[in-house]
């Protein structure tokens, strides 16, 4: 018989570290938008005030040398009889006038608006009540043609009423303006906002920092909840451990873990039921069995022969699905955990499995062979030992078995080989049947799932196979045989090896 073509296909991507869709936002960047958006509000509005009030400290120094420069300039203005006598020499003009960048302007008025000294520019007083405070001075802003080019030029003025005369006449009013070029004032408010917004800024970036490792610190046993349960299986309902979390992810996984546990204890008392349902039908079906062979062999209506024989075929049929059902319900992780697990050899356990099902192999007429592994220093094939739990081992290998013999078709070749690949034990069944379409072999796997309408399976030999190798933490995966045929594989680690004392 020739022996078939091996190919190893690569292990498929772990669901369990798929991660899953996000349905919302990060709660980590929800607390990093909510804490940070006031901080920028609070940075935005402190800058905002900052500049204001190193602008009103700058005007309030500003109008205090203008009015002490509007009383200066009212000084040198001094009433003679019905006249004013104007005592302002030409140097102290040109030290006012000598800086373009900071420039100083007056003019002197009397009655207010008729000119009498000075620029002739200046604005008019702004909102001054008809008859002004005397002596006291009016600041307000307003612009003048600029020093040196086209434009304007904004400028701080100061206003200055006062009365002369010698007590003849009636008393007149006198209006002495100084104005100041707001440049500098407006360089000192910037700054001012420059040098306290800089440090802001970066007390700003160091507390950014500060709340996200915070947020990230905070957050870290969500982090390792999340993981426990990405990493659970979807059949594994054991708690969850999370002693060392905060209070409140205690409670989210106390709440998980009852969820949890009502979840258990429903899934076990349905297993419960099929077990014991289970247990109860393979009694009376044992017995209709017996009593449809014996109807057969004392029937001689072929009519009759013919119903008794749908009803032995319906019998069989049902005792198989109650033990593979029973097979499952072991299978299960409540019930595999309970089980005491030892060393197996699966090399030794496929050839002795091969060697009870030739009879029924021939029968089929299906050429079933074992293919030793050549890798043993003395030619004879070495253990390849897995731990596990030897009763499941041996279903799994059987129902892959019977599935192979079941529906490969008379004349196929269905050959079992085992083998160690990247340190993990390799059992492979390869046949020469029809084969299963690629589309279709993924859900083979499923329970009560066929992938031919031929024989009398019940579709769980499969689903069987795949819980039994997970729960021996393998995985099991299946192949086209080339030119024609299906080749299953089970991988499962190997046991470790025991430490010598010799």
């Amino acid at each position: 018989m020739s022996r078939l073509w091996r190919r190893s296909s690569p292990q498929g991507p772990d669901d369990a570290a798929v991660r899953r869709a996000a349905g919302g936002p990060s709660l980590h960047r929800q607390l990093l938008m909510w804490l940070l958006l006031p901080q920028l509000v609070l940075w935005i509005g402190g800058a905002f005030v900052t500049y204001n009030l190193a602008a009103r400290y700058a005007n309030a120094a500003v109008d205090a040398t203008l009015s002490q420069a509007t009383r200066s300039l009212a000084r040198q203005v001094k009433p003679i009889g019905n006249g004013l006598f104007i005592d302002f020499p030409r140097a102290a003009q040109d030290i006012l006038e000598a800086d373009p960048n900071d420039r100083v302007l007056y003019t002197v008025s009397s009655p207010p608006g008729e000119f009498i000294l000075g620029n002739r520019n200046l604005p008019t007083p702004k909102d001054i009540p008809p008859q002004p405070a005397l002596g006291e001075p009016y600041f307000y802003n307003g612009e003048v043609p600029a020093a040196q080019g086209s434009g304007t030029e904004r400028v701080r003025v100061a206003a200055l009423f006062l009365s002369y005369g010698d007590g003849s006449e009636p008393m007149q009013t006198m209006l002495v303006q100084v104005a100041r070029s707001s440049a500098n004032r407006e360089e000192l408010a910037r700054r001012i906002l420059v040098d306290t917004v800089l440090p802001l800024s970066a007390l700003i970036v160091l507390m950014t920092m500060i709340v996200w490792a915070g947020i990230r610190a905070g957050l870290a046993p969500l982090a390792r909840l999340r993981a426990l349960v990405e990493g659970k299986a979807p059949n594994d309902l054991t708690a969850i451990e999370l002693h060392a979390a905060p209070s409140e992810v205690r409670a989210l996984a106390q709440a998980i873990n009852d969820l949890l546990g009502a979840v258990q204890h429903n899934v076990v008392s349905q297993k419960r039921f099929i077990s014991d349902a289970a247990h109860q039908l393979r009694t009376p079906l044992a017995g209709l069995k017996s009593q449809t062979e014996l109807a057969l062999k004392e029937a001689h209506d072929p009519a009759l022969e013919a119903r008794l024989q749908r009803v032995h075929e319906s019998a069989t049929r049902s005792a198989h699905l109650v033990n593979q059902l029973l097979t499952l319900a072991r299978a299960e992780p409540e019930s595999a955990t309970v089980q005491a697990r030892a060393r197996v050899d699966v090399a030794r356990l496929a050839r002795e499995l091969t060697a009870e099902l030739v009879p029924r192999a021939r029968q089929a007429g299906i050429d079933l062979g074992y293919e030793p592994s050549p890798d043993g220093e003395d030619g004879t094939e070495p253990a390849v030992e897995v731990l596990g739990i030897p009763l499941l081992l041996r279903e799994a290998l059987a129902n892959v078995l019977d599935n192979a013999l079941r529906y490969a078709g008379r004349g196929a070749e269905v050959t079992v080989r085992v083998s160690v690949l990247q340190h993990q034990a390799c059992i492979e069944v390869s046949d020469t049947g029809p084969g299963v379409p690629a589309q279709l072999q993924p859900d083979l796997f499923e329970r009560f799932v066929r992938g031919t309408t031929e024989g009398n399976g019940c579709g769980l030999g499969l689903a069987i196979v795949k819980e039994i190798v997970e729960r021996h933490a393998g995985h099991v995966e299946l192949s086209d045989t080339r030119p024609q045929g299906l080749t299953l594989r089970i991988v499962l680690p190997l046991a470790e090896r025991p430490i010598s004392l010799a």
